[in-house]
C-alpha cells in the first residue's frame, strides 16, 4: 500500500482543476501550492532516505502498476490544456484570472508532461518513449528527447553541457543558454545520428524534423479551431512549463563538475555529480527525480528503483523549495556555494 504514495504526483493536476473550476482567486491555487504550501511541508517533514531492499527492489521491477501511474498523466496534461484552451472561446476572464489559470496549466505541462516525459524517454520500449514525446508536444520541447539522451546524459557536470549550471550563474542566465544552446545541440546531435545511418536531411529518420512538424500542426489546429489569440495562450503555457523544467535543471548540477583525466577525456559520470534530495514530498510528487544521482549513474533504472546514495552532495531543501529559493540568487548563492566541493569551483 505504501506504492500508493505516488498519487500525491496527480496533486498538482488536480490543484489546476480546482483552479479552473473555480476561478477568481482560485485560479492561483496551483502555484500557491506547488511553491508555497509544498515547501513550508518539506521544511516540516522528515527526510526519507531509506532504499529498497532485494525483495523490494524485485518485485517494484516486475510490477506494471508504477508504469500506469506515469500512463495517467497523458490524459490529466491533455484533458486540463484542451479544458482551459476551448473555454478561453466563451468564459470571459478577468486579467488576474487568466495569469493564474496560464501559471496553473504551465506548472501542469512541466511537471506532469515534461518531467513524466524524461522518465518515459529512457525506456526501453518504443511505446512508452513515444508516449514521452507525445507528452513533450504542448511544451513545445520535443527536441527534449534527443539533446537529454545523447547530450546531457553524455556530457552532464561539464561546461559542454547546457544543461548543467555554472558556478555563480543564475537561474535567470541559466534559463537563455540552456534553452537555447539545447535546441541547436539536438539539432547538431541529430545530424551526427543521420551521417551515422547514411540518411539523408529530408528523410523519414530526422526526427528533429518531425518535431517541427507536429509542432507547428498542434500549434495550426488551435488556431484553425480556435484562434490566433488562443493559439498565443498556448505558447505562452509552453513556455511556463519550459521555465520550470530549465529551473530544475538548474539546481540538479549547478556548479559540480566532473574533471578531465589524462587522456583528455572527462572522468566517468558518478554520484558526486548530481545534487540529492530525500525531502519525500519533492521525491514522490516528481516520479523520484529529486534522486537524480542514482539516475545519471544508472540512466534506465525506473523512477521506483532509485536510491540514495550517502557520497552524492545533499540538497539542504527539497527541489519545489529550491525552485523558489533559485529566484532570489544572492540567498541561493549563500546556501548552495559553501556546499559545492572546493576542487570543482576551479
Amino acid at each position: 500500500m505504501i506504492d500508493l504514495k505516488y498519487l500525491v504526483a496527480y496533486s498538482i493536476p488536480v490543484s489546476a482543476i480546482i483552479g479552473l473550476s473555480l476561478q477568481g482567486y482560485w485560479s492561483f491555487f496551483t502555484p500557491i501550492f506547488a511553491f508555497v504550501l509544498i515547501p513550508i511541508l518539506e521544511i516540516l517533514l522528515p527526510l526519507q532516505n531509506k532504499n529498497n531492499s532485494e525483495k523490494e527492489r524485485d518485485l517494484k521491477s516486475k510490477s506494471f502498476f508504477f508504469d500506469v501511474l506515469l500512463l495517467l498523466n497523458i490524459p490529466f496534461v491533455y484533458g486540463i490544456l484542451g479544458w482551459f484552451l476551448w473555454s478561453l472561446q466563451f468564459n470571459n476572464y478577468t486579467a488576474t484570472e487568466l495569469i493564474g489559470l496560464i501559471f496553473s496549466v504551465g506548472i501542469v505541462l512541466g511537471s506532469n508532461g515534461i518531467n513524466v516525459a524524461h522518465e518515459l524517454g529512457h525506456r526501453k520500449s518504443t511505446w512508452q518513449k513515444m508516449a514521452g514525446k507525445f507528452l513533450l508536444l504542448p511544451s513545445l520541447y520535443m527536441h527534449f528527447y534527443i539533446e537529454h539522451n545523447f547530450g546531457h546524459h553524455l556530457n552532464a557536470a561539464t561546461k559542454e553541457d547546457p544543461a548543467s549550471a555554472k558556478y555563480n550563474q543564475t537561474v535567470y542566465s541559466f534559463w537563455c543558454t540552456s534553452i537555447s544552446r539545447q535546441y541547436f545541440s539536438a539539432w547538431k546531435i541529430q545530424g551526427n545520428l543521420l551521417k551515422s545511418r547514411e540518411s539523408r536531411f529530408l528523410g523519414i529518420y530526422n526526427d528533429m524534423l518531425w518535431y517541427v512538424i507536429f509542432q507547428s500542426l498542434y500549434l495550426g489546429a488551435i488556431y484553425y479551431f480556435l484562434s490566433l489569440q488562443i493559439m498565443l495562450f498556448a505558447i505562452l503555457i509552453a513556455v511556463i512549463g519550459i521555465v520550470l523544467l530549465e529551473s530544475i535543471n538548474y539546481i540538479e548540477h549547478y556548479g559540480l563538475r566532473r574533471n578531465k583525466i589524462k587522456s583528455g577525456r572527462y572522468e566517468r559520470v558518478a554520484e558526486i555529480h548530481s545534487w540529492n534530495s530525500n525531502h519525500i514530498l519533492g521525491r514522490i510528487m516528481l516520479y523520484e527525480l529529486t534522486r537524480h544521482s542514482d539516475h545519471h549513474y544508472k540512466s534506465h533504472k525506473k523512477y521506483q528503483l532509485l536510491d540514495c546514495h550517502e557520497t552524492s552532495p545533499q540538497m539542504p531543501y527539497g527541489y519545489p523549495t529550491s525552485l523558489v529559493l533559485a529566484l532570489v540568487p544572492p540567498l541561493w548563492f549563500s546556501i548552495m556555494n559553501k556546499r559545492i566541493p572546493a576542487e570543482m569551483k576551479g
